[in-house]
């Protein structure tokens, strides 16, 4: 939302049912994003979202086809390297990315939501000092640490600063300059970026905005995307690009299925003019 189209590159496995009306959606973003692998034998990969409450359920329909680095051509290795999959697939994905001479990108990953157990713990751990950015959302980021909200329910911001504080000792352990960005729903997003403190950055929709909230399906895709993009904009400052990360998801949930771009409006409205609103009441 904030980058031209041929500043992003996104790969996408194409099958033979993936539709006219699919492809339209995409174009409309700008065609130079898409790296399409075509799929002629067999169906577009497809998952399922389950909501309970905010405890979110995920599981593939059908088979998954893997993405490796290598399959991106020198053109499009990009600056900064948005990646979701089990801290497992993880430590793969970062070997291959080092047999690749000449290409060190900013790392963003994303532990995929049914991986998010103790057992991959020490997977994620081993893979830290590769990582430049580490985000699982509130719930994911206790799982991982069996951290039990006390009332059962949803994570309190104190046991997320608690796990974000626990993620950020495991990069410094292993030398790693890790930084923890903890997605938190209506919270908003913790950051934990230094030993010393962190910072709590508010929902753009939050709690009082509540009937603004359509569906949250892509939330966490579109903010990593967007701090990718405030990353780029912001000389790599975590904490500013996380404002851009948030107005990009603000977008998303807004509405059933992708935002509306249509003559450099998402949903009727400038992106940028909603983050510079957005930063002026940040900073009041």
């Amino acid at each position: 939302m904030f980058l031209p189209a041929n500043q992003i590159s996104m790969l996408v496995d194409r099958g033979n049912d993936f539709g006219t009306q699919n492809q339209e959606i995409l174009d409309s973003y700008g065609p130079d994003i898409w790296i399409f692998r075509n799929q002629a034998d067999r169906g577009t990969t497809r998952a399922l979202n389950l909501y309970r409450g905010e405890v979110r359920g995920f599981e593939y329909l059908t088979p998954r086809i893997r993405i490796t680095p290598k399959e991106f051509s020198p053109s499009n290795r990009a600056r900064y390297l948005h990646f979701i999959c089990s801290p497992k697939r993880a430590q793969e994905i970062m070997s291959e990315v080092d047999e690749i001479a000449g290409w060190t990108p900013i790392t963003i990953f994303e532990p995929i939501p049914d991986r998010c157990v103790p057992s991959e713990l020490p997977a994620l751990k081993a893979v830290l000092p590769k990582i430049a950015i580490l985000s699982p959302n509130a719930n994911e980021a206790c799982s991982l640490l069996s951290l039990v909200p006390a009332d059962g329910k949803e994570p309190s911001k104190q046991l997320i600063e608690k796990a974000a504080s626990i993620f950020y000792g495991f990069g410094s352990d292993s030398q790693s300059n890790v930084k923890v960005v903890i997605r938190s729903g209506e919270l908003g997003v913790y950051i934990k970026d230094s030993p010393d403190d962190g910072l709590w950055i508010d929902a753009y929709w939050g709690a009082y905005d509540s009937g603004k909230v359509v569906d949250v399906t892509g939330a966490g895709n579109a903010f990593l995307g967007g701090l990718a993009a405030g990353l780029s904009l912001c000389d790599d400052d975590v904490r500013k690009a996380a404002e851009y990360a948030t107005i990009s998801a603000s977008f998303t949930i807004e509405k059933h299925g992708l935002p509306v771009l249509k003559e450099g409006l998402w949903n009727g409205e400038r992106a940028e003019d909603r983050l510079h609103a957005f930063a002026s009441r940040a900073h009041r």
